[in-house]
């Protein structure tokens, strides 16, 4: 029992550090199929010792039952809302009061940091351990979401570090990254699901969930920006120290923090975060101003429940008001129906915006809109427009309501979907629905799938508008004459594109896959199943056990697969794309561990000996793992000429960067040492 005591603490100890490692530092020390190694083995021990279970082991992070309500929670110290600006002016009259009040004549020091979009709740430690967490609620009384925050793996569920006080409350903003964003709504999409609205409001809904279940399966994640409250044993001096110390204890805080003392300072803090806004990963609307001294924000206090020590600098709005002027439905490549607002234009965001999603009917639904009305369109970032709100008090006599098609307005088949499953599609196949086609074929000519330059959307609606292309195997059958006879293509455009196409026959096994446009198979997860299977006809013959076995592969997609490769249209497009020369080189690595297992790889810029294809094969080989952008778990960057963002991104993290010769050299040396 002794034995099994310490192999359960161990095995606790070690997994709690890997979560911190990979979802705090984005620094993973071990791969996904290690942690799960790992975590099945600690489930196994906790299951034939239930009294070694502790409240702070990994395996306590999904374990609570669905609830049937939220239990209130007092805050002990009212979680205060901010008082806002928007010029240096207010800035400059903000800081004098603080000095005045003080009775401060010297410079005071501040924190400035990003104020981010999310949900605010506060965390409470007893002994080191996450025993409460609760909701902002009115600033006085919150939520009991507890079982909730478990699940976010970015919070740890144990602090340990010097000086971690024997209680305390940590504060902090939950929150949706874009990227994490983006794909969950993808996703949702394709399995008829409704998608989140924007990141706050998913954030906000995935708190709330009564089966922490469904919170797990949102990306959640958490910057730490404020203590509540803490005993005694523990008394820092500074806000910023607070800070520092929360990063040592292991908690996730953002990285812009500074310190800073004048009205100068502060608005160059202020220019270079909204300078860099599109580029953080995550919505935030202006960045916070603190009075770092913990013994100078008491003797300020609060005022109408408002700090006094603390102001929110907010950036120019996001949102703007136009009109609505129709309702287009749209067909995706997954014929997926949408409805799209076509909009009186507006500029917002920095551009002029026409058109912004409405997601699906349910979304209408919410938001009462009707043709004519006047509504608030809401763009942040790269984020796609959407309509927030419709300005009731503003609504004309005259407005129509948004009624969905009874078939499908490309190719007039049925449509299918609606009720439980909230996405509604057409019945039609992409063979026999034009808009489908259409999409599928962008997605197969896209950069990340066959990567076919110069075929754009609308060389590909003349296409299939004029019956010239029937799906994506008849883009190697174009001619010259064909393509002439399309509105502004000339002989040299032409000549152009089908070299594009004849270069595009050389490719790799995930590219192709990607290209197929199987449902829910996105780039990472075509890359795991080329890697998994290493040629065409192995895929094909894959059943759903073999297709679950593969990273990122689950009992849907796995079905999506064999449903895909069931039909006998999508085998006769994929035959015939190989059988007019579509190839890849079949590499399969190594049953022994390669020289670049566990490592992530990214390739970047143009490449002169090595097309960027065979440069991803070969490191592929050597066990390596190829991603398509640079993060803190990026082992290395490959960076040829016209190396951009990722080259940018790359110097920022101080991921080593390499050139196309010291690449080359080292794919040599790996030869040679094989031979």
């Amino acid at each position: 029992m002794v034995a099994t005591k310490a192999r359960v603490q161990a095995l606790q100890d070690s997994l709690t550090r890997h979560l911190h490692h990979y979802h705090v530092l984005d620094a993973p020390q071990i791969s996904d199929a290690e942690y799960d190694q790992l975590f099945d083995e600690l489930v196994e021990l906790e299951r034939q010792n239930p009294a070694l279970v502790t409240p702070d082991s990994p395996t306590q992070r999904v374990g609570a039952p669905p609830l049937d309500g939220f239990e209130k929670v007092a805050h002990p110290v009212p979680m205060l809302s901010l008082d806002k600006c928007i010029s240096e002016t207010e800035v400059a009259d903000w800081l004098e009061r603080c000095r005045s009040r003080l009775q401060f004549t010297d410079k005071l020091e501040l924190t400035c940091e990003p104020k981010i979009d999310g949900v605010a709740v506060a965390l409470t430690y007893e002994n080191g351990v996450l025993v409460g967490a609760a909701t902002r609620g009115d600033g006085q009384t919150g939520e009991n979401i507890l079982n909730n925050v478990k699940t976010i793996r970015s919070v740890p569920l144990r602090i340990r570090g010097d000086s971690v006080p024997k209680n305390i409350e940590i504060r902090g903003e939950v929150y949706i990254p874009l990227d994490a964003f983006a794909r969950f709504n993808e996703a949702a999409a394709v399995r008829g699901e409704k998608p989140m609205i924007n990141p706050r409001n998913g954030a906000a809904g995935s708190l709330r969930q009564l089966d922490p279940k469904i919170t797990a399966s949102r990306p959640l994640t958490l910057f730490a920006y404020s203590m509540g409250w803490s005993s005694d044993d523990w008394q820092p001096q500074t806000h910023y120290e607070v800070i520092a110390a929360f990063s040592r204890w292991g908690l996730p805080t953002n990285p812009r923090l500074e310190r800073m003392s004048t009205v100068a300072e502060c608005m160059h803090y202020f220019e270079r975060l909204l300078a860099d806004r599109s580029a953080l990963g995550y919505e935030i609307d202006g960045a916070v101003l603190k009075v770092d001294q913990l013994a100078q924000q008491q003797l300020l206090g609060a005022v109408t429940r408002k700090p006094r020590w603390a102001m929110a600098f907010k950036f120019p709005a996001e949102e703007a008001a136009t009109d609505l002027q129709d309702v287009e439905f749209q067909v995706g490549r997954t014929g997926a129906i949408t409805p799209v607002a076509k909009l009186k234009p507006i500029f917002v965001g920095g551009v002029t915006v026409t058109n912004a999603t409405l997601h699906n009917m349910d979304e209408i639904r919410r938001l009462d809109l009707r043709v004519g009305d006047r509504v608030i369109v809401r763009r942040a970032g790269d984020v796609i427009p959407q309509v927030r709100a419709v300005i009731s008090a503003q609504r004309p006599a005259d407005t129509k309501p948004v009624v969905m098609p009874s078939l499908c307005p490309s190719c007039g088949s049925g449509l299918v979907g609606g009720d439980e499953e909230v996405m509604v599609r057409c019945s039609a196949s992409v063979h026999r629905c034009p808009a489908q086609l259409i999409e599928g074929l962008k997605h197969f000519a896209s950069r990340l799938a066959m990567d076919i330059a110069g075929l754009g959307e609308k060389v590909i609606i003349q296409l299939v508008e004029q019956s010239v292309v029937a799906n994506a195997a008849d883009l190697y059958t174009l001619t010259q004459a064909q393509l002439v006879a399309l509105e502004r293509l000339g002989p040299k455009s032409a000549d152009n594109l089908l070299q594009a196409i004849e270069a595009s026959k050389q490719t790799t096994f995930a590219r192709f896959i990607y290209a197929l446009g199987i449902r829910e198979v996105g780039e990472a997860t075509a890359l795991a199943l080329a890697q998994n299977f290493f040629d065409y006809d192995n895929l094909v013959a894959a059943d759903q056990t073999e297709l679950e076995q593969v990273a990122d592969v689950g009992p849907v997609v796995a079905g999506n697969i064999l449903k895909f490769f069931d039909d006998p249209a999508n085998r006769e497009v994929a035959d015939g794309l190989m059988a007019r020369g579509v190839q890849w080189a079949v590499v399969k690595p190594s049953q022994s561990v390669q020289p670049l297992t566990g490592q992530t790889w990214v390739v970047t810029g143009s490449l002169e000996r090595l097309t960027r294809n065979e440069a991803k094969q070969k490191l592929i080989g050597l066990g390596a793992k190829v991603a398509g952008s640079v993060s803190a778990r990026t082992t290395q960057v490959v960076a040829g000429p016209g190396a951009g963002s990722k080259l940018d991104r790359a110097r920022e993290l101080d991921v080593p960067v390499m050139n196309e010769a010291e690449l080359v050299q080292l794919f040599e040396q790996s030869d040679a040492g094989s031979s």
